[in-house]
């Protein structure tokens, strides 16, 4: 049985779509034009320091039922650049727990990247690199596109090797833009056959916002192998237990996935026990037609304040020795 207390001995690790992160400042070289105060949503360094403050709160909680720690990792999709994941990590909630944080540009046309937020004290980081995707438009053109970040490191002694993705939108419709997804996770089980290669058993967390659910062509017979446990897949067929609402029906897009070497506790300094969709009742819309939704920033051009237009998930690790 899992102990409902705070533990010193368990870790959490998290992922969060922090939509649309953007400082105020024009990037001439992307389409982050609404982003500025001149824009169509007229973003200001109020309603950003807002933002950054109100995702540091979230961030600060995760996991802390069980947890003594905040997140000991926690990756991050649709961040402009370095400085709003710098922001982020000296915030308000977040910089009392000794944050470093890992970037890369990405060649996204919109100018959002992936990073990774790790607790210093609890994660020793020995490398990382990103991997680009390369994909086509319908002319044959380069369809730009969110890297899959990698970071190396030991929690709690442990190797791990952690692959942040953010895997290409639905925009186009399910069915048309499926093969970009299935592209995405091809280059992923490329990176971890490279992983593998050099530690057959090395322990592997694959977490992201994959624009697919656990049940989607992409992520169960091209990413999931026998080597690895989905245990987001339990949790998509409880009712209203989704990470984001699309036209009233819940998806669960956002994942975190673990190599099967997770589960026993035989010569692991690290034990997975459990995953979570960190969902609790002030991330949500309170009434009208989107109650119970996640209470995000914007609705379409309408500014509402609130934290992100999906929910962070979140597993649990237990320290074995």
């Amino acid at each position: 049985m899992f102990s409902s207390k705070k533990d010193k001995n368990t870790f959490t690790i998290g992922f969060y779509n922090v939509e649309n992160l953007f400082d105020t400042i024009d990037n001439p070289k992307t389409f982050d034009d609404d982003y500025t105060s001149n824009g169509k949503l007229h973003w200001n360094k109020k309603r950003y320091n807002d933002k950054i403050k109100k995702l540091g709160s979230v961030i600060s909680q995760i996991g802390n039922e069980k947890s003594y720690y905040a997140p000991a990792i926690i990756g991050l999709v649709e961040v402009e650049n370095a400085k709003v994941v710098a922001d982020l990590a000296k915030s308000t909630y977040l910089k009392k727990h000794h944050y470093n944080y890992v970037h890369f540009n990405s060649p996204d046309e919109r100018g959002i990247d992936v990073a990774l937020l790790y607790n210093k004290q609890l994660f020793e980081l020995i490398d990382s690199e990103h991997f680009p995707l390369f994909l086509e438009d319908e002319r044959g053109k380069r369809d730009y596109t969110r890297d899959i970040l990698v970071v190396s490191g030991n929690l709690n002694g442990e190797l791990v090797h952690i692959l942040v993705n953010h895997w290409p939108s639905r925009r186009e419709g399910i069915e048309k833009s499926e093969p970009k997804r299935i592209a995405a996770a091809e280059l992923a089980r490329t990176i971890i056959e490279g992983i593998q290669a050099r530690n057959y058993d090395a322990k592997i967390i694959i977490m992201g916002d994959f624009n697919d659910d656990p049940t989607s062509k992409s992520i169960k017979d091209n990413l999931v192998t026998e080597d690895f446990y989905n245990p987001m897949e339990s949790l998509l067929n409880k009712e209203n237990n989704g990470s984001l609402t699309f036209e009233g029906k819940w998806n669960l897009f956002d994942q975190i996935i673990v190599s099967k070497n997770f589960l026993t506790p035989i010569s692991n300094k690290l034990q997975f026990k459990h995953a979570e969709v960190f969902n609790k009742k002030w991330l949500k819309i309170y009434k009208g037609k989107l109650k119970g939704s996640p209470f995000r920033t914007y609705i379409g051009p309408w500014y509402q304040g609130g934290f992100s237009d999906h929910f962070p998930v979140y597993v649990y690790f237990k320290k074995n020795n």
